[in-house]
């Protein structure tokens, strides 16, 4: 039997996922979102098609389909996919690393095809490195342009951004006097060579490509926020990415990971930076 507190989140998991849950079920069977009982039936049967018990508690299976990311606690690089998942509107789960103890664990898993994390579990997979996570994301989620050319173009808006998010990520592992240079060197990047390009890319568009969101806008924006944390006024000359960042953040599933007990992680603090060198530098 499912407890009344499992039986809601089914109905809810369900409700929100059916074409997942349709792929698995036999056509005849229809998924009915006001009809409770449906609902039950429904995970019943698929839990016999795809070969599990009925006394595994249903929260445990619908956990079980979420992904899991790696890392540890703080942005770093798995701050874009932690936007690009909440963009996409999928529920994930987090495993952090704070110890030696863990991370090396995790090391001798042989999971991390380099060594490296963040690494994503999804879909049986166990992908490493960021930027197969984050196209693999933007495939399965439409997020990654139509066709072949609008991929390319995607690709080359998020290396751009990447560019400037990489100069960002490592401002805090620098000295006092090179975070100083370092800052600087955000800002006339940003200013001479990445924004006009965004800006002009934005002329009279919603979107840097095609017509929908992409994961391209949603780097962007994870990028110009970043950005504004050092140099609040950094858009003051770019009208296109001002409107750009307004009517993106406006997004509902964007919306939503601004607000407090989502997955958006604050900026570095000392604790993180420490976590990191200690977990990851060769000393």
């Amino acid at each position: 039997m499912v407890d009344n507190g499992s039986l809601d989140l089914v109905e809810k998991t369900i409700s929100e996922n059916q074409s997942s849950f349709l792929h698995y079920l036999p056509k005849r069977v229809q998924i009915a979102a006001d009809s409770r009982t449906c609902l039950l039936n429904n995970l019943i049967q698929l839990i016999s098609i795809r070969g599990l018990h009925t006394t595994t508690p249903a929260h445990q299976l619908i956990m079980a389909d979420k992904p899991v990311l790696h890392y540890f606690y703080g942005r770093g690089r798995a701050e874009a996919i932690r936007w690009l998942l909440a963009a996409a509107g999928v529920e994930f789960e987090e495993k952090f690393y704070r110890t030696k103890e863990e991370y090396n664990k995790l090391l001798e898993s042989g999971d991390l095809m380099f060594g490296q994390i963040p690494m994503l579990e999804i879909d049986g997979l166990k992908i490493a490195q960021t930027k197969a996570i984050l196209n693999y994301i933007a495939g399965k989620y439409n997020l990654y342009g139509s066709d072949l050319k609008e991929r390319a173009y995607i690709d080359m808006y998020v290396d751009g951004a990447t560019d400037l998010m990489t100069m960002i990520l490592s401002y805090f592992f620098l000295s006092d006097c090179d975070k100083e240079n370092q800052k600087k060197m955000m800002k006339e990047k940003a200013l001479k060579r990445y924004f006009p390009v965004y800006n002009k890319a934005l002329e009279g568009k919603e979107f840097l490509v095609g017509n929908k969101l992409s994961c391209a806008d949603v780097y962007l924006l994870d990028t110009i926020l970043s950005l504004e944390e050092f140099h609040p006024d950094i858009l003051q000359k770019f009208p296109n990415l001002q409107a750009f960042k307004k009517r993106t953040c406006e997004i509902p599933n964007i919306k939503k990971f601004f607000e407090p007990g989502s997955k958006k992680k604050p900026m570095a603090d000392d604790t993180y930076v420490n976590t990191v060198k200690d977990l990851v530098f060769i000393k």
